[in-house]
């Protein structure tokens, strides 16, 4: 598989006049065109940390972050953050506004991602009148709007209620699967990494390091919905959750 993003030995340190706190230790994976990818690890051990150095939100100690030439990363955050006095149409091609590309091609691209996963009833409505669910997919779309080969997502499916993160996770997959997209995302939820993840990082407690990489096995790849009932799906829920579980041993 082609090599789209390399991470080596990346540390982040964050320094006050007293002290330093170590949130990054050594942390070393690739990722590789076509895989969706998940984080998982202890509340506060530096995931969204990691992810925000990746998207040049934050700044990194040292390490280096290897990205294939021209590619572009595509960030979607935990809320879908719309504002509330722009229709929603207006709200997807925000990105493309601030980045200066909103030309008729790329609204579009951007219509054409509306009609194809059935949401062109919804371009003059405002953010209010949608669902959670809804509004997560318009979300997606907005990060789509720039075409980003690598879609940076975390917890994007947190603020949704059990039904509805299940429903549109299986939303997401599809979208990101069937606009060829990689994707790398963060989620507190293991049942939701394993169902949805080619391969799962497991991260130590803060500073966080790398406990073990899962590649996941499948009798027969489906929707995440339809993985939940895959013979492996115990195995892996089990390995992963006895090496979060240790880190509360430890802790306690």
């Amino acid at each position: 598989m082609n090599k789209l993003l390399s991470i080596k030995n990346l540390n982040k340190v964050y320094y006050s006049k007293k002290d330093e706190i170590e949130a990054i230790k050594d942390i070393t994976f690739d990722i590789y065109e076509g895989e969706f990818v998940s984080i998982v690890g202890p509340s506060g051990c530096g995931k969204s940390t990691l992810l925000n150095i990746l998207t040049n939100m934050d700044t990194k100690t040292k390490g280096t972050i290897e990205l294939n030439k021209n590619l572009k990363l595509g960030y979607m955050l935990q809320s879908d953050s719309m504002l509330p006095w722009r229709k929603v149409i207006d709200n997807a091609l925000l990105g493309l506004e601030i980045k200066k590309e909103k030309n008729t091609e790329n609204i579009q691209y951007v219509r054409g991602l509306f009609k194809k996963y059935g949401l062109s009833n919804f371009l003059e409505k405002c953010p209010n009148e949608l669902s959670g669910g809804m509004r997560q997919r318009v979300a997606l779309i907005r990060t789509l709007a720039l075409k980003p080969d690598i879609l940076i997502l975390d917890e994007p499916f947190s603020k949704l209620d059990y039904q509805s993160r299940l429903k549109v996770s299986d939303d997401v997959y599809k979208i990101i699967k069937e606009e060829g997209k990689t994707a790398l995302m963060v989620t507190h939820d293991l049942a939701e990494a394993i169902s949805i993840s080619d391969r799962v990082i497991v991260l130590s407690d803060r500073p966080c390091e790398i406990k073990n990489i899962y590649k996941i096995r499948r009798e027969k790849n489906g929707s995440p919905i339809e993985n939940r009932k895959d013979k492996n799906f115990a195995y892996y829920y089990d390995l992963i959750w006895k090496d979060l579980a240790y880190h509360d041993e430890r802790a306690s």
